[in-house]
C-alpha cells in the first residue's frame, strides 16, 4: 500500500483550526439536510473540496499541492469569505513564493473578511515575511483591520490566536516514515 506518513504533533493539533471555518452561513431550505436543494448540494460540495484541499495542504507533500489547487479552484466560485483565496495564497507560499501572487490573493481574502488572510498580511508586514522590509503602518492597518472583524468582536479567534493558527500553517512540518501496513 506504499509509505504513510505521520506529521509533527503540532500539525495533529492544529488540524481541528485548520478545518475550522468549513461551514457556510445559514439559510433554510440549504441547512435542511436531505432536502434536494440544489444550493445544499452545492453547499456540501463547497464543504467537501475546501476540507480536501486544507488536509492536502496540511500533509506537507508538494504531490498533493496539484490537487488542492484544482479543488480551492472548484471552490472559489462558491466562496463568499475569502477562504479559498487565503489557502490559496498559503498553497503559493508553501510552493515557493510568488510574493505579488500571494498578496493579491490575501487581499481579496481579508476583503471578504477572512480572519487569517488579515493575520498573515499583519505578520508580512510587521517581521517582515515575504518582503524585504517591514511596513509598520500597513502592520498597523492590518491589526486594526483585524479588530474590526465580527469575529475579533467575538472574541474567537483573538487576533493572537490567529497569529499562532498562521504561524502554525506555514511552519514546516517534517514527515516521518512509517512501516507500511500489512
Amino acid at each position: 500500500m506504499g509509505k504513510h506518513h505521520l506529521h509533527s504533533f503540532a500539525a495533529i493539533l492544529a488540524l481541528p483550526l485548520l478545518i475550522a471555518g468549513c461551514a457556510g452561513s445559514a439559510t433554510a431550505p440549504c441547512d435542511e439536510p436531505m432536502s434536494g436543494e440544489r444550493c445544499r448540494d452545492e453547499r456540501l460540495l463547497y464543504q467537501n473540496d475546501m476540507l480536501q484541499a486544507k488536509l492536502l495542504i496540511a500533509s506537507g507533500d508538494l504531490g498533493n499541492y496539484e490537487l488542492a489547487e484544482a479543488l480551492l479552484d472548484r471552490a472559489q466560485a462558491s466562496d463568499v469569505r475569502g477562504e479559498a483565496s487565503f489557502y490559496k495564497a498559503l498553497l503559493k507560499i508553501k510552493e515557493g513564493p510568488q510574493v505579488d501572487e500571494v498578496l493579491e490573493l490575501l487581499q481579496r481574502a481579508a476583503d471578504e473578511g477572512q480572519p487569517y488572510a488579515v493575520a498573515l498580511l499583519y505578520k508580512i508586514w510587521s517581521e517582515p515575511y515575504l518582503v524585504p522590509r517591514t511596513d509598520p503602518e500597513k502592520a498597523r492597518q492590518y491589526h486594526d483591520a483585524y479588530a474590526r472583524l465580527d469575529v475579533a468582536r467575538s472574541g474567537y479567534p483573538s487576533f493572537e490566536k490567529a497569529l499562532a493558527l498562521v504561524n502554525g500553517l506555514l511552519a514546516e512540518q517534517p514527515a516521518v516514515a512509517t512501516q507500511p501496513l500489512p
